[in-house]
C-alpha cells in the first residue's frame, strides 16, 4: 500500500522521514499522536538530535550548546521512531511507479511506501569567497571559535535576519563590525525598503557600522572588497545572503521550483506535472506549499514547519483538519530590538506605519486596498497579540485603513476602530 490521502484514506505500510530538523521531529511526533503505529524510520545528516536554528544567530555568543527540541517541544525522536540514524545523508531519490521511493544513502538504498522529505535548507555561499556562513551548529561553533575573546574585526555581509542578529549579539560582546547590504537598506527582501530603512538607525545605536547600497567584488583572506574600491580589512568574514532548499539531493527526481524548493498542495503531497506524487510528501523548508491565502507560500519559517507536519499526518490518515493553515511567521531579536512579521507581504502592497519609528515601539501593516497581507511589530508585545488575532483565519482579514495622518498610534486601537471582517 502506499500512502496518500485520498477517501477512504489507506494508511501506510510505512513511512521514511528524511531529514532530522524541527519538521522531521514534528512529523515522527504527529504520526505516533494521531495513531499511527506502523513503522517509522529517520534519515539525518549532521550526525546530532533535532535542535532549534533561530537560537544560532540570536544567542550566538551566550549559548554555546545546541537548543535540543527534545528539551522544548518534549519530544524524544529515538522514543517515537522505530529506527533513526542520525549520520546518514540522502544521496538521491527514485520514486517508485506504485507509489513511494527508494532512497539511496552511502549504506544502501532505503525503501519505503510512504517518504517525507524535510531536509530543511542550506545557507547561501559564494564561490571563491572566503567568509563562513551560519545555518548548523558546527557553523556556529566554528563562528565562536574564530571570533574568539576579542575584539576581533566582523565582517558580515548581508543585513538580513541572520546578519542583523549576529551583528548586533558579536558589537555588544565588543567585537569591532560592519555590515555590507547591496540593497539601499536592512530587511528590504522581507519587508520592502521603505520599512527596511526605519531600521538603518538601529546599527550605529548599537554600535555598528551599515554600509547599506555597498556591493561586494570579492572576499580573500585580507578582507572584503566593495565593488567602488574600497576594502574592508576583516578577522572573520560572515556571508549572510540567505538560505535556499537543500534538495539538490533530489536531482531531477521530483520537479522543484526556482530556488530549488519542492512545490506541494495543502496536504503537503509533491506535486509532479499532473498532480500529486503517490507516496512522496515534502514540509518545512525544503518545501513551497500551495495557499488558499497566499497562492505559494515558502516553507522557511517557524509556523510552517512547526505546524504542517500535523495537517500532513492528519491528511494522511484521513483525519480532520480544523485550524486555518499556518501563517507566515518571523520572530527576530536584533539590535537591541524585537521584531514579529505576520503574513505575507508582496512587492507592490501599501504600507501604513502606526507610531512613531523613533518612539519605543511602532507597527507597520501592508495592505492591497482594504486587504492585509502582512504585519510587522516592533517593541510592542500586546500589537503581537493583535496581529496574530489578525491572521487567525483562514482568508485574509480585510480592514478599512484610514490615510497615514488619520492612522492610530497601534495596532489595537486600529482594529477596534476598524474591525477585521
Amino acid at each position: 500500500m502506499t500512502c496518500d490521502p485520498t477517501s477512504p484514506p489507506v494508511p501506510p505500510d510505512d513511512v521514511l522521514v528524511v531529514g532530522a530538523g524541527l519538521a522531521a521531529l514534528r512529523t515522527v511526533a504527529a504520526l505516533r499522536e494521531h495513531g499511527y503505529d506502523g513503522p517509522v524510520r529517520v534519515l539525518g545528516a549532521e550526525g546530532l538530535d533535532p535542535y532549534d536554528r533561530p537560537p544560532l544567530s540570536k544567542h550566538l555568543l551566550d549559548r554555546t550548546s545546541p537548543a535540543w527540541l527534545a528539551d522544548d517541544l518534549g519530544h524524544d525522536l529515538h522514543a517515537l521512531a522505530d529506527h533513526v540514524d542520525l549520520a546518514r545523508p540522502a544521496r538521491s531519490l527514485r520514486p517508485l511507479p506504485d507509489g513511494g521511493a527508494v532512497v539511496a544513502t552511502d549504506e544502501g538504498d532505503v525503501r519505503a511506501a510512504c517518504v517525507v522529505v524535510a531536509t530543511g535548507a542550506h545557507a547561501v555561499t559564494v564561490p571563491g569567497w572566503r567568509a563562513r556562513t551560519l545555518h548548523t551548529a558546527a557553523d556556529a561553533d566554528a563562528l565562536r571559535a574564530a571570533l574568539g575573546d576579542g575584539p576581533a574585526r566582523l565582517v558580515v555581509v548581508g543585513a538580513g535576519w541572520v546578519g542583523a542578529e549576529v551583528a548586533g549579539v558579536s558589537a555588544a560582546a565588543g567585537h569591532h563590525v560592519t555590515v555590507v547590504e547591496a540593497r539601499a537598506a536592512p530587511l528590504a527582501t522581507a519587508l520592502g525598503e521603505r520599512v527596511g530603512a526605519l531600521t538603518a538607525p538601529w546599527y550605529a545605536a548599537a554600535g555598528v557600522d551599515l554600509r547599506a547600497g555597498a556591493r561586494v567584488g570579492h572576499v580573500d583572506d585580507l578582507g572584503v572588497h566593495l565593488e567602488d574600491g574600497t576594502s574592508l580589512a576583516a578577522d572573520v568574514v560572515l556571508v549572510a545572503v540567505g538560505a535556499r532548499p537543500a534538495t539538490t539531493w533530489l536531482a531531477d527526481a521530483v520537479p522543484l521550483r526556482a530556488g530549488g524548493a519542492v512545490p506541494v498542495d495543502e496536504s503537503y503531497r509533491v506535486l509532479g506535472p499532473s498532480g500529486a506524487l503517490p507516496g512522496l510528501l515534502a514540509v518545512g523548508d525544503v518545501a513551497v506549499r500551495r495557499s488558499a491565502r497566499h497562492g505559494w507560500v515558502s516553507g522557511g519559517h517557524w509556523d510552517e514547519a512547526l505546524r504542517g507536519p500535523d495537517v500532513l499526518v492528519r491528511r494522511l490518515l484521513g483525519l480532520a483538519v480544523d485550524e486555518p493553515e499556518a501563517t507566515s511567521y518571523v520572530f527576530s531579536t536584533q539590535l537591541g530590538h524585537d521584531l514579529t512579521v505576520f503574513g505575507l507581504p508582496g512587492d507592490g502592497d501599501a504600507v501604513s506605519v502606526l507610531g512613531d519609528p523613533a518612539g519605543p515601539g511602532w507597527t507597520a501593516v501592508w495592505s492591497r486596498g482594504d486587504v492585509v497581507t502582512g504585519a510587522l511589530v516592533v517593541d510592542r508585545p500586546r500589537d503581537v497579540g493583535a496581529a496574530r488575532r489578525l491572521f487567525s483565519r483562514d482568508g485574509l482579514p480585510h480592514v478599512a485603513l484610514p490615510a497615514q495622518r488619520d492612522l492610530p498610534d497601534d495596532l489595537r486601537t486600529l482594529l477596534r476602530t476598524s474591525p477585521a471582517a
